[in-house]
């Protein structure tokens, strides 16, 4: 039995057509990412998967119960957390858990005994008698994740769940990702950060003005467009002017800038490689490092949605 299962799903907001028939299917266990820019359908679908919003046709069901006629046994099987924050300021961390475990119909021995396990997993049982409105972002974030485990769910829904947060808040999320997964936690994925999705999901479907464009895992993907390769260069005298230049080297289709390092697009890293050696002879101008790259997830994602990189800023829309 999949751990969601979605059949030709579409959903229209009068005469705008959100979701195109729309199918997949994600494996119990697996870290399933759901990719796509803004207005793509990411967060309709999810509505639809969790009960929110019912579609104007086509089915979902979440281990085997069908999102619409069955919601309430559906739900009980999953636990969400959304980008925007469900937590209260006004109160205590530990009361925010106590009202999720009610929420989700929790005993209230249950409640507690998972309320201390999870605060100290995230790092806040030393703070669960302060109000939240004193947490910093990082925090907030950890609680409401936190809180979307009370109910020890089959299935979690996480939308954007690190955007933002700090190198610590970042860390701790991961693990606890990897703990639940090992203990066969299906999780979805909802996420803009591209190598976070590289690196922690199973497969990836990327989604586009409602309909799915690919599914895969992310190196069966990245392998359908291997003419998508880069070599990736520092010079030890960075200048604005080196950009140009390497426009105009031999074989480059596209250059970008990443920190203080070039990434030149081609089809023939090698012969690159010596142009650039030969660049850096007669301009007098070291290479520190130079790496040939296959091509990203990020290229994947750009290339079956059709977003423009901004070039030479190294930023992704």
């Amino acid at each position: 039995m999949h751990a969601i299962e979605v059949t030709d799903l579409e959903k229209r907001f009068g005469e705008i057509l959100a979701l195109d028939h729309v199918s997949f299917s994600v494996e119990t266990g697996e870290v399933f990412g759901y990719l796509g820019p803004n207005g793509a359908g990411k967060t309709t679908t999810i509505r639809i998967l969790t009960g929110i919003t019912t579609p104007t046709g086509g089915s979902a069901s979440i281990f085997g119960r069908d999102i619409v006629r069955d919601t309430i046994r559906a739900r009980k099987q999953m636990g969400i957390v959304y980008e925007t924050s469900n937590i209260y300021d006004d109160i205590t961390a530990w009361q925010n858990m106590m009202f999720a475990g009610e929420l989700y119909h929790v005993g209230k021995q249950d409640r507690e005994e998972r309320g201390k396990e999870l605060l100290e997993i995230f790092g806040l049982w030393d703070r669960r008698a302060s109000r939240v409105k004193g947490f910093s972002k990082g925090m907030k974030r950890r609680l409401t994740l936190a809180m979307g485990l009370i109910n020890d769910p089959r299935l979690l829904f996480l939308d954007e769940p690190t955007s933002g947060l700090d190198v610590q808040s970042n860390l701790i999320i991961r693990d606890v990702l990897q703990t639940l997964t090992e203990k066969g936690v299906t999780v979805f994925l909802t996420t803009h950060n591209i190598e976070e999705a590289n690196l922690a999901c199973d497969r990836v479907a990327i989604i586009n003005r409602g309909r799915i464009a690919a599914i895969d895992s992310p190196e069966r993907l990245k392998k359908t467009i291997q003419s998508v390769q880069s070599v990736e260069v520092a010079f030890e005298q960075g200048s604005a002017k080196i950009l140009d230049d390497m426009e105009n080297l031999p074989m480059v289709s596209e250059v970008r800038k990443v920190g203080d390092k070039v990434r030149l697009y081609t089809e023939d890293p090698g012969a690159l490689l010596r142009e650039i050696m030969l660049y850096a002879d007669s301009h007098q101008n070291r290479v520190v490092s130079a790496t040939t790259l296959g091509p990203t997830l990020e290229d994947v994602f750009i290339r079956l949605t059709g977003i423009e990189r901004r070039n030479r800023e190294g930023g992704f829309p």
